[in-house]
């Protein structure tokens, strides 16, 4: 099984059982946000043409930490539930697995982050309501935004450096939360991971993209979903985050979803879906 193959099922399966309406879009592909290794770093937007709400929502392309590509026209239908809601969709690719690991997975999407606030009049966004998601890999790489977010850096050289990634609200599906339990170097590791190049971590780095250890008082609201069956990524991921938010008093939810495992079908995938939409719209509503 390839890595991204993880990535599509989830994403196919989110919108299964859900009715949606005919909502025209203006799509812009392969914005460039950086460059690394003389590759562009790039992301899709998916704007409602009208009664866009002006908060952003930004996907993490991310399955095994492996960030594939999709025709955007293509890719559009995964984003209805939310761009039907009026929310501009980003679709943020990173530095994918094997060329790239983890810890530099996470710091291109917080420079995603920090670009798009740095032109969110551009794009017509609201700076201080961006919202951010995934599935699996992409669930992490949400929560590590949520959970070690900074102010930027007003030395940096880089005027995109120079701006926060802090991120209003996240919702993370199916999401390792503690690499620690899933990297190689970890001797007790099920061999299952053997498959994720991306989790050769020795045990330091392992540490510092972990977003369990990373919870505090300050982190973004964070929705989890996940299943009580999953196998690749057990529950105990989001039972664990849920009770670090929990002992910080960060404003959390979790939604379980029986019988589940690492995907949702039907019923299971329409439930998810719209407590992803409605926990978006509480937390990215405009303030009076």
């Amino acid at each position: 099984m390839r890595l991204h193959l993880l990535a599509i099922a989830l994403l196919s399966t989110t919108l299964l059982g859900t009715t949606l309406k005919a909502v025209e879009l203006e799509i812009t592909p392969d914005v460039v946000y950086g460059h690394k290794h003389g590759l562009a770093l790039t992301f899709d937007i998916f704007k409602p043409k009208t009664e866009a709400n002006g908060a952003a929502v930004l996907f993490m392309v991310s399955g095994g930490w492996y960030s594939s590509w999709t025709p955007p026209e293509q890719a559009q239908a995964m984003f209805k539930p939310l761009t039907d809601k009026g929310f501009t969709v980003f679709a943020i690719r990173h530095g994918s697995s094997p060329k790239f690991g983890i810890a530099e997975a996470v710091e291109d999407v917080r420079r995603s982050v920090r670009f798009i606030r740095l032109n969110s009049e551009k794009f017509q966004i609201d700076a201080d309501r961006i919202g951010v998601y995934g599935l699996s890999a992409g669930g992490h790489l949400s929560l590590m935004l949520g959970t070690t977010s900074d102010k930027g850096d007003e030395k940096s050289k880089d005027p995109v450096l120079k701006v926060s990634d802090r991120v209003a609200a996240v919702c993370a599906w199916v999401a390792p939360t503690d690499l620690r339990e899933m990297a190689w170097s970890n001797p007790d590791h099920a061999k299952m991971y053997d498959r994720f190049p991306a989790l050769e971590l020795d045990m330091k780095t392992a540490k510092l993209v972990s977003p369990l250890l990373a919870v505090s008082s300050d982190d973004a609201p964070s929705l989890l979903i996940a299943g009580d069956k999953d196998d690749l990524v057990p529950i105990k991921h989001s039972y664990d985050i849920k009770k670090a938010f929990d002992s910080e008093k960060v404003d959390s939810k979790l939604v379980v979803i029986e019988g589940a495992g690492h995907g949702f079908q039907k019923d299971d995938a329409k439930k998810a879906t719209t407590e992803m939409v409605n926990w978006f719209e509480a937390k990215l509503a405009r303030k009076n």
